[in-house]
Order: structure tokens, then C-alpha cells, then sequence
């Protein structure tokens, strides 16, 4: 059985980078145990119009179950106790995106309050890919502070920055260009955007 990707949402903008994401995985046979936070779900709402008052119903819409071979299973950020709180639970390690100052804040003190951050605790821990997309701007001293320490310990931080060397034509083209460079550092195959030097 293949080990899942985790995948968090948290409350910064670009709720629709996550969300392409886990397109992706599921079109590509991945599996996935979905996190998102109140403040995640909130962003969902507000800029992608969802309906957040019926949770699960609502990803089961957007994520099409029994269309994608990869499967999805969505885990309450208030489930301290879920599998992938723990160590033993295996996994393929964890993408945050978007990434939140609080959350990031939180990961780098290792405050597990909640089942989002003890799961990236227990990426540090357990030595697994652990991938930041952090969505803020301007940036001040606590921020790149934390970026600074969660990098050294090895974290991958992917800050959401769209590049224009592709030539994109659309919102969607600037999203696929981050969310494959989220794939590259997953090691994950892709042809999301066009690659430098590559012919167009």
C-alpha cells in the first residue's frame, strides 16, 4: 500500500494553490489526508466561494470521489489524536499551502496545538519531507527568522512567488507554475509549466 501525502491549508491567501494540489495527487494516483484550519476554511469560502458550512460534503464535490485513483480522506484539525498525529503512521511527508505566518510561527516553535502543527512536528521528527508555502508580504524579522530556523532543520520553503519566464496567459498558468515547483520538491513527475530552456 502506498504511503499518503499530507496536505494542510491554512488561513494566508492562495487557498487555490492547495487546492490544485490536491487535484493533481488524486489525477495522479496519490493518496492524501487532507488538514485544513478554521482560518483555512474561511479562506476557501472567501475566495473560492465554497460552501463551508457542510465540510465533507463540499470536498467531496470539489474532489470528485471514484474519478481520480488517488484517494482522499479529509482529518479535522481538532483530531489531535488521528493517525497522522503519530510517528508509527507512515506517510510520504507534508505540504502546507498555503502556509500562514501563525502556522509557520507555531511549526518553528514546535507548538503542536493543533493536529496541523503536530503533524508537521512529526515530519521534523521523523525526518520526512516537510514543504512550506508561506503567502505574505511584506515580510518582517520574526517571519524570516522562523523561515531561517525551519530551513535549517533541513524544511523545504517554497515562498509564493510566480514566475513569468513561461509566458502565462492565465491566473490558472501562474497557480500550475507554483504548484509544480511544490511538485518538484515533492519529486513528483509533472508538465504543469514550461521549464527553462525548454522549446514553447
Amino acid at each position: 500500500m502506498s504511503r499518503p501525502w499530507v496536505v494542510g491549508i491554512t488561513g494566508a491567501s492562495g487557498a487555490a494553490y492547495g487546492v490544485r494540489l490536491c487535484r493533481f495527487l488524486l489525477e495522479a494516483g496519490e493518496d492524501i489526508h487532507l488538514v485544513v484550519t478554521d482560518a483555512g476554511w474561511r479562506v476557501l469560502k472567501e475566495e473560492l466561494g465554497w460552501d463551508v458550512s457542510r465540510r465533507k460534503e463540499t470536498l467531496e464535490e470539489q474532489f470528485a470521489p471514484g474519478q481520480t485513483t488517488g484517494r482522499l480522506e479529509y482529518v479535522p484539525n481538532q483530531d489531535i489524536g488521528a493517525k497522522t498525529a503519530s510517528g508509527s503512521f507512515r506517510t510520504q511527508g507534508m505540504v502546507v499551502v498555503p502556509c500562514s505566518m501563525g502556522t509557520l510561527s507555531g511549526i518553528a516553535h514546535g507548538a503542536s496545538d493543533n493536529l496541523l502543527e503536530r503533524t508537521a512536528d512529526v515530519m521534523l521528527k521523523e525526518g520526512r519531507k516537510l514543504i512550506l508555502v508561506p503567502r505574505e508580504t511584506p515580510l518582517h524579522a520574526i517571519h524570516l527568522e522562523n523561515m531561517l530556523k525551519l530551513a535549517r532543520l533541513g524544511v523545504r520553503i517554497i515562498p509564493a512567488m510566480p514566475a513569468f519566464y513561461q509566458g502565462p496567459q492565465t491566473v490558472d498558468d501562474l497557480i500550475d507554475f507554483m504548484v509544480g515547483k511544490i511538485l518538484d520538491c515533492m519529486e513528483i513527475d509533472h508538465e504543469l509549466y514550461r521549464r527553462w530552456g525548454s522549446p514553447q
